[in-house]
């Protein structure tokens, strides 16, 4: 049995009111039709009282009018849900503009009042100002000669005053709500504006900082190459010194090959160009392939490297953002490990996670520093080799763990060592190996 609901008319009002209003419209588009359905919505069940209500008092024509406004509100609604609002509009302040006039003239009921309404519409919904001063100028000139012909209305067309009374309260109090709605609906926008202003300010001190520390990393790694391949092409260098200084270089080139791919997949992230594509893989092929891109540097420091992930645990996950997940976090277990020490590459699996394990035994990171690692608040800190980082590939894992259901979570003690705990769902070794593929079998 459905939920009963205490507000079952206020639900019904509330989807009316969003028809032809679909995601992705601009967000003044958005308001403007709402404000029109809003204008249609609630003079239908009036319009059709009046309508049934002037048919038993016998004024016929009046009733036919009444009913014309009906099927023109109707008609406004549904072109909003075929989504043509142009046509919308125009019809809508077309038909009240020869129906109020008509009304107006033969009945002295007040409707000259709307044409108010329909003036303040016509310059809401509209920003073409030719089209705004054509209209207007019909609407003032309606309005005028309704108000000055100043003839009573014949014996068989009269309305009882408080008819005329409630049209004009009706008329006079439409300006009133839709100038609230639009300066309502000003100040949303300029929330939502300040709101995105101060995001993008925050992000371009993000990419200052970025740049910054990228163009020190880059820098330094170039000039001892360019100043390397000089010597040697004086004669200044032989063979043999050039082949011990190559190895040095190798690791520094090769770091800064790191950092501008980090770069590379923060910045296509920033501008919406990452589409995560989960597939069922095993885990520990994937870390011993990263495992071999770091070899120089566990040889260089003499660790101990351990993986322990068994081969019968599968991922449901982007296969290559979790790579960039393990790689950046073995590389930074790597680059605060002291030389001897030992590292832990290990996972568990739960009936619907996979728990990622990167312990290390280095340097351990300062409490001052753990409320902002995920962020470019902290100052990239250096490794036990002199090794500088940007401080982007924590973002970078923190992020592609949230595109892929995750959780990513951190505990360090300082001089002791650090454990980054990668939470992931769990796959199965029978599915497809792409999400795209089981998406077709069900179907």
């Amino acid at each position: 049995m459905p939920a009963f609901s205490p507000y079952p008319f206020t639900s019904i009002f509330t989807r009316i009111a969003n028809i032809g209003v679909r995601t992705g419209m601009p967000f003044i588009e958005a308001r403007r039709t709402r404000l029109l359905n809003l204008l249609a919505l609630p003079w239908l069940p009036l319009m059709l009282i009046f309508c049934i209500l002037n048919a038993f008092q016998d004024r016929h024509l009046l009733s036919l009018l009444n009913g014309l406004n009906v099927a023109g509100g109707l008609t406004v609604l549904w072109l909003h849900h075929r989504q043509r609002y142009l046509s919308a509009r125009l019809l809508l302040i077309v038909y009240s503009i020869v129906l109020y006039t008509i009304t107006a003239l033969l009945y002295r009921n007040g409707a000259e009042y709307f044409l108010l309404n329909i003036l303040i519409v016509t310059i809401l919904v509209y920003d073409n100002t030719w089209l705004i001063a054509t209209l207007s100028l019909i609407t003032i000139s309606a309005f005028l000669i309704i108000h000055f012909t100043g003839a009573e209305a014949p014996g068989q067309f009269t309305v009882p005053v408080p008819r005329i009374v409630f049209n004009v309260s009706c008329a006079l109090l439409f300006p009133i709500l839709a100038l609230t709605y639009f300066k309502q609906v000003h100040a949303d926008y300029q929330q939502e504006m300040e709101a995105k202003r101060q995001a993008l300010a925050a992000l371009n001190r993000d990419k200052e900082k970025l740049f910054s520390v990228i163009a020190h990393d880059i820098r330094g790694p170039l000039a001892t190459l360019e100043l390397l391949l000089d010597m040697f092409r004086k004669g200044e260098y032989n063979e043999s010194s050039m082949l011990e200084a190559s190895e040095e270089l190798y690791k520094k080139v090769h770091h800064l090959g790191g950092s501008i791919d980090n770069m590379l997949r923060w910045s296509m992230g920033q501008m919406r160009g990452i589409r995560t594509a989960p597939e069922h893989f095993p885990p520990a092929p994937l870390a011993d392939e990263v495992l071999q891109m770091f070899v120089p540097g566990i040889d260089g420091k003499s660790l101990q490297v351990t993986q322990d992930i068994p081969g019968e645990i599968y991922l449901f996950a982007d296969r290559e953002q979790v790579a960039v997940i393990l790689r950046n976090l073995v590389s930074n277990a790597i680059k605060f490990s002291h030389p001897g020490g030992r590292i832990y590459l290990g996972a568990s699996q739960s009936p619907s996670t996979v728990t990622l394990t990167v312990r290390d035994e280095g340097t351990g990171i300062a409490a001052d520093k753990m409320s902002g690692l995920f962020s470019f608040q902290t100052i990239p800190s250096y490794g036990t080799g002199g090794e500088r980082g940007s401080g982007l590939g924590l973002l970078l894992c923190l992020e592609f763990t949230n595109l892929n259901n995750g959780q990513l979570l951190v505990k360090s003690t300082p001089g002791e060592g650090t454990v980054f705990t990668v939470i992931l769902p769990a796959g199965s070794a029978g599915a497809p190996a792409n999400s795209d593929e089981a998406d077709d079998e069900d179907f």
